[in-house]
């Protein structure tokens, strides 16, 4: 392989990789711009009085399968049993 062919592949991967790298930078900056978003929801809330501690683990919560969840509590409940409480 000559120099001018090596060269050439060199650019369009560097190029190639440049915009791979751009491109996660650009999602990056979106990721921020949504995270700040919902802090302001967050903060809105809490200012209505709502307990945001509260809301963050009903998102979690909904985000999950309802038989884990079923499951969980299944087993908590058994805990605090045991435990007298």
């Amino acid at each position: 392989m000559d120099d001018q062919q090596t060269d050439s592949s060199y650019r369009v991967t560097a190029n190639e990789l440049r915009q791979f790298i751009e491109r996660i930078e650009r999602l990056d900056m979106e990721k921020k711009d949504i995270a700040d978003q919902q802090k302001e929801v967050m903060a809105e809330a809490k200012g209505r009085g709502y307990d945001t501690k509260v809301m963050r683990k009903v998102i979690a919560l909904r985000k999950r399968d309802a038989n884990d969840i079923a499951e969980e509590e299944a087993v908590l409940d058994m805990y605090k049993e045991a435990l007298g409480m």
